[in-house]
Formats: C-alpha cells, sequence, structure tokens
C-alpha cells in the first residue's frame, strides 16, 4: 500500500490517482468560467479564516482550480503543541453542485497537472477539495515530532478543511480516497459521521497488526488459479535458486541506482523475491509476461526487476511516515517463508516492517484501536458508504466485512486488482453503483 514516489511505489499517485485522468475526458473548459467570476471566487477562498497563499492552477476540467494551505493544530487535543500548515486544492465546476473532498492518504503533488480530475467528481459533476496527508510533502511540519502522525489527528484535520469551506460549498459533500486514502475516508467517517453525506473508499485495507496476517494465504489461495499461483511460486523459486547468477545482477543495480538499505544486500534481495507476488496482484500484471523456467538470466532478472525491483525496500524515502502510521495503527503484511525453506539467507522476515522502513525514534507498539473503531462503525453505522475493491487485490483478504445493510454497500471488480475503480467494474455494476451514488445524492 506504500507503493508511491518511487517506480514500484508509484502505484498511489501515477497508477492510481493519474488512472482517473486517463479514464475521463474534459467536460468543462477554462473558457466557462468569466474572468469576474474567477475574482469573485478567489476573494471568497482568500477571505477564509486559516487559509493562506492562495495560487491559481490550470486545469482541462474545472472553471477555477487553486492551490491553497490551511493553518492545522500538531495536535488537535493539544493546542499548545504547535500548528503547521497543510496544503489543500480546491476545484470549482459551481457552489451549488456536491463537493466531493478527497482524503489523500500521501502527498498531493501529482493534483497540480491541468488534467487532474477524480472519479467522483467526473460522475456527479462535482467540485473538488482536495486534502494531502499531515506528514506529506508540502504538508510535512516543521516539527517532525512522530506523535502527532495519528489516524485521529488526520480525521481532525479533514474536518476542520470541511468546516473551512462549509459556507462556500452548501451542497452535498462525499468522502473519497484510494487505498490509503479510502482508509483515510473511512476513519474519518467513523470519527465525524456527519460531516459528509456519502463516503466512497477505493481498496481501503483494514488491518488488525502489523502483519496481519491475511494476506499471506490470500495469495496462496485466492489470487489468480491455481494454475497461476503455481506459476509465480516457481519464479520465485528460480530467482532463489539462480542466486549466483541473479545476486550480482542485484547488487549492481543497487549500487548504480545508489540505494539505501538498513539492511545487507542478500536480505534484499529475499525480500524482492517474496514481494513478488504481492506486487503482482496487487497491479494485475499479466500473467503470459512471466517468463518461463530456464529462461535466461537476463530474462528472469528484468522481469523480477519490473514487477518487485529493490527500490520499494530503500530507507527513508518521502512514504517513510506511512511505514510509520502502518507499525502504530494502520497496520500492513507479512511473508510466508516456509515454502521457501533453504533458498533464503533470511532467518525470519517477522518484524520486517521495523528493521526495514521505521526511523528508530518512531518505533512503538501496535494499537489495535483503530481497527475495533472502524469494524464497529461499518458493522452499526446508519450512514451512506460504498465500498470498491478488485477480486484478486491482495489488499481485498482485509477488505470490511460484506455489509448487510442497505446503507453500506460492496462491489468486487471480477479479477480486478488495485486498480478497482467505478468505471472499471463490469457494465451491470458499474450502472448499479452510479444509480446508487444518484439516488443517495437526491435524498
Amino acid at each position: 500500500m506504500a507503493r508511491k514516489l518511487r517506480l514500484k511505489i508509484n502505484g498511489f499517485i501515477s497508477l492510481l490517482a493519474f488512472s482517473s485522468i486517463l479514464l475521463f475526458t474534459p467536460v468543462i473548459s477554462f473558457a466557462s468560467a468569466s474572468l469576474s467570476q474567477s475574482d469573485t471566487l478567489i476573494s471568497k477562498v482568500e477571505s477564509i479564516k486559516g487559509i493562506s497563499d492562495v495560487k491559481s492552477l490550470e486545469s482541462r476540467h474545472f472553471n477555477q482550480k487553486y492551490t491553497l494551505f490551511i493553518d492545522q493544530p500538531l495536535d488537535h487535543d493539544n493546542p499548545a503543541a504547535g500548528r503547521f500548515r497543510q496544503r489543500v486544492f480546491v476545484m470549482n465546476i459551481a457552489q451549488d453542485r456536491p463537493t466531493v473532498i478527497v482524503t489523500e492518504g500521501y502527498g498531493a503533488g501529482y493534483v497540480v497537472n491541468p488534467a487532474y480530475r477524480e472519479e467522483i467528481s467526473r460522475l456527479l459533476d462535482a467540485n473538488i477539495v482536495f486534502v494531502e496527508h499531515r506528514f506529506f510533502l508540502a504538508s510535512t511540519p516543521d516539527d517532525k515530532n512522530w506523535k502527532y502522525l495519528t489516524a485521529k489527528n488526520s480525521a481532525y484535520d479533514l474536518h476542520n478543511v470541511r468546516k473551512a469551506f462549509g459556507d462556500l460549498y452548501k451542497g452535498k459533500w462525499i468522502a473519497t480516497g484510494i487505498s490509503k486514502g479510502g482508509q483515510t475516508a473511512l476513519l474519518y467517517r467513523a470519527f465525524f459521521p456527519d460531516d459528509v453525506d456519502i463516503t466512497v473508499p477505493y481498496v481501503a485495507p483494514l488491518c488488525r497488526g502489523v502483519e496481519d496476517g491475511r494476506h499471506e494465504p490470500f495469495l496462496s489461495k485466492k489470487a489468480g488459479t491455481p494454475q497461476e499461483r503455481a506459476l509465480l511460486y516457481e519464479f520465485q523459486r528460480e530467482a532463489l535458486k539462480r542466486r549466483a547468477e541473479l545476486q550480482p545482477k542485484f547488487d549492481s543495480l543497487c549500487e548504480v541506482k545508489k540505494y539505501k538499505f538498513n539492511i545487507p544486500l542478500e536480505e534484499v534481495y529475499d525480500f524482492s523475491v517474496l514481494e513478488f507476488p504481492f506486487a503482482f496482484w496487487q497491479w494485475g500484471s499479466p500473467v503470459a509476461e512471466v517468463p518461463a523456467r530456464g529462461s535466461s538470466a537476463d530474462v528472469i532478472f528484468k522481469y523480477w526487476m519490473k514487477i518487485s525491483s529493490p527500490d520499494y525496500f530503500v530507507s527513508e524515502t518521502p512514504v517513510t511516515p506511512f511505514f510509520v502510521q502502518a507499525g502504530r495503527e494502520l497496520g500492513y503484511y507479512g511473508y510466508d517463508i516456509k515454502p521457501f525453506k533453504g533458498l533464503l539467507r533470511l532467518k525470519k522476515s517477522k518484524g520486517y516492517l521495523d528493521r526495514i522502513f521505521i526511523p528508530d525514534g518512531a518505533k512503538t507498539k501496535f494499537d489495535k484501536g483503530l481497527y475495533r473503531k472502524l469494524k464497529r462503525f461499518v458493522a452499526t453505522t446508519d450512514k451512506k458508504i460504498m465500498f470498491i475493491y478488485g477480486e484478486f487485490d491482495p489488499w481485498s483478504a482485509v477488505m470490511v466485512n460484506e455489509p448487510k445493510k442497505e446503507n453500506v454497500v460492496l462491489f468486487i471488480e471480477p479479477k480486478g486488482s488495485h486498480r478497482a475503480r467505478i468505471s472499471t467494474l463490469p457494465e451491470e455494476m458499474k450502472k448499479e453503483a452510479v444509480d446508487i451514488l444518484n439516488n443517495w445524492l437526491s435524498q
């Protein structure tokens, strides 16, 4: 879930968020709003308490688009702890239209792109208020104290943004996000059930531990067909058995790229092999491209690096804050090393998150409180929520329990991956999802 801002991790930016750019075509031109209307809107935005540095941006889809900063407490329970500036993007269709609040779980640099448009905004012809997550990119506090990076604080951040723009956009509000952003949309609704009218989390995990334990059996029993799973398993064994040929290539790549790790290269090698099926199914890679047993070392290595490059295991990256959150309350996944006994240099994989990703000053015991809160909320809420998942996405191993109420609905894209969206659902399922959203919006 943390594959972002690096080639392998780009899923949460270019592979996820930018998918909505490619899927939809422009519906509104820049010229559709007059200069006077633009001047009026920006003056309204600038007048909102706590808002600063409002700047206009180009957009292919919206009448006006702005980037700005909102003043936030570092700790919403302790105002004396200090403050930071959180980056927000506003994209305007019309003030009487619904508004989508995008609860990004990471950085929001990609939103600057003039082609950006989020799926729900496209489907419902809605405005967007896009909120970058605290501790990422331009929303990183000067005081980077990890104790302030909590789900509760992020929910209160969103609540403050919602209050700030409530007088500007008085129509219905929809919260949505992808992956960790979807998880953020869900926790935001759990902390503030009445802030928005509808919540649409995409591929949102609900983990119960640092190494949850449900991903590994999902990969061995549910992702793909038995034949496809066997093919991936054989590829992993091939990469491990041919270490003498492949480790020099692996080491050379890491040296050229100047990757820095917290563990020895031989262990990074092993983890990159263990990561292979997770990454493969997460992004829906074509099975036909997997090299056959006995392929040349160059062919094996090139494909392996395409799917699960070691850049994912680099220490101290822009996604380090995510791993801190994962280790503390969001949870993550583990690796099953038993099938590869005798082929690994690793003695164990348990506890790898602490060893590889989490800075020393941020390590702490996992708290199940958030998991219990979200699980209970989904089971008991009367609020309108639509979950979207992909059938073969490993994160579907930790999806919410299938709802039994009309106000909480779940769509699973057949054979789908972490790229699952309303637009990628089968036509009949897609129509049902859009009809539900429109019905909820009319209530």
